[in-house]
């Protein structure tokens, strides 16, 4: 048989085998894309009972107030020039710790007044420490000797445990970051801080039991509704209190499209939403 006749039979049987292949793949990526990976490749952690109370009142934006027991923890405490701040700067004593998420100063606040007055720890990064020093704080009241933490260190203080954490943000000094706080008694908090939706959510969701989540869904700078809603799959929280909506026109201007997003895309998840000034009591029990 020569080499014309040889081409007559395979050149048709290569063919097939070709198109068969090319079918194959379109099969198998229509497949791969129609089923995503699930949200719980990695397994939530465990949650343990919340033994002591911890009351989170909300004072607008990013700033919040966490008290368990006589402990007092402060986030992002912009009071003065907050239109949505309820409180003056001297209603928020007593604080124990101050967290600073960002180097703006609708995240810095009134950090140095608080902690000149109530000789609070700061815990925020060094560059931010920096410019706080700058201004007047002493390096006593920041965390190693006024040199401030990074991403991933973990610090305790006052019994209460903190870690800091990345944020997809921008920021004027600095990076920007967000917390984990556990208290004595079993209840863990997460601050996103000003972020975007992260896979690493699903890492913090996987080796801290979230509790309460502190999400942003402003939708400018930050996560908005929707994105807000998706990160829950990936936390996995007992409970979630929405911030950064309402302060300016550019916002959200309510947490109404979150609410129904988030029982839609998880709806174990209970959603709690604050007025400024409001507080909500994360009560002993057990939450999964």
């Amino acid at each position: 048989m020569n080499w014309a006749t040889n081409r007559k039979i395979w050149l048709p049987v290569f063919a097939i085998i070709v198109l068969w292949l090319i079918s194959l793949t379109v099969i198998v990526c229509t497949s791969l894309q129609r089923s995503p990976v699930p949200a719980d490749t990695l397994p939530a952690m465990e949650k343990p009972p919340v033994e002591i109370p911890v009351s989170i009142t909300w004072l607008g934006h990013t700033a919040f107030k966490l008290t368990c027991q006589t402990k007092n923890v402060v986030i992002d405490p912009w009071i003065s020039g907050n239109p949505q701040c309820p409180i003056g700067v001297k209603d928020i004593y007593p604080v124990d710790i101050i967290l600073i998420s960002d180097g703006g100063p609708e995240h810095v606040g009134d950090t140095v007044a608080i902690a000149k007055a109530t000789g609070a720890k700061v815990v925020t990064t060094p560059e931010i420490a920096a410019k706080l020093r700058a201004e007047g704080l002493s390096r006593e009241n920041i965390l190693f000797e006024g040199s401030g933490i990074n991403m991933g260190n973990e610090v305790s203080i006052e019994g209460i445990r903190i870690a800091m954490t990345g944020a997809l943000h921008s920021s004027e000094i600095g990076i920007p970051t967000g917390y984990i706080i556990r208290f004595p008694g079993g209840a863990t908090i997460y601050h996103a801080g000003n972020t975007g939706i992260s896979a690493d959510m699903q890492v913090y969701g996987s080796i801290y039991p979230i509790h309460v989540a502190l999400l942003p869904i402003g939708g400018v700078s930050t996560m908005d509704a929707y994105q807000a809603s998706q990160s829950l799959r990936l936390l996995r929280p007992a409970k979630v209190i929405p911030m950064y909506f309402g302060t300016f026109p550019n916002l959200a201007p309510s947490a109404d499209q979150f609410v129904k997003l988030a029982q839609q895309a998880n709806s174990k998840v209970e959603v709690n939403v604050l007025k400024p000034g409001q507080s909500y009591i994360l009560k002993p029990g057990t939450y999964r």
